[in-house]
């Protein structure tokens, strides 16, 4: 069976939200910490690299949003425009 574009099966990173983002990290941190000694090590190191990769995205968040609200933010130059009517007034009344 085909997929559709955009379908979720079209292997494509899931979006996160930051909230979900710092959700997942104090749980993969609860899963570290209640490995037991006779975890493997490959997957230790996988959930290590993981919190290593969440902490450096939710650490970097923050200064992406302040320097997208810059971007969109309205300057002092950017007086809002008047809009002119295409009815002149002395075709009116």
């Amino acid at each position: 069976m085909r997929s559709f574009h955009g379908q979720l099966s079209d292997n494509q990173p899931i979006r996160r939200t930051l909230e979900e983002k710092q959700k997942q990290l104090r749980d993969l941190k609860e899963t570290l910490a209640s490995m037991k000694s006779h975890t493997a090590p490959a997957l230790r190191e996988s959930v290590r690299k993981r919190i290593a990769q969440l902490e450096a995205e939710v650490s970097a968040a923050p200064a992406l949003k302040t320097a997208a609200g810059a971007a969109r933010a309205p300057r002092a130059t950017d007086a809002p425009r008047r809009r002119q009517s295409r009815i002149r007034s002395d075709l009116t009344g």
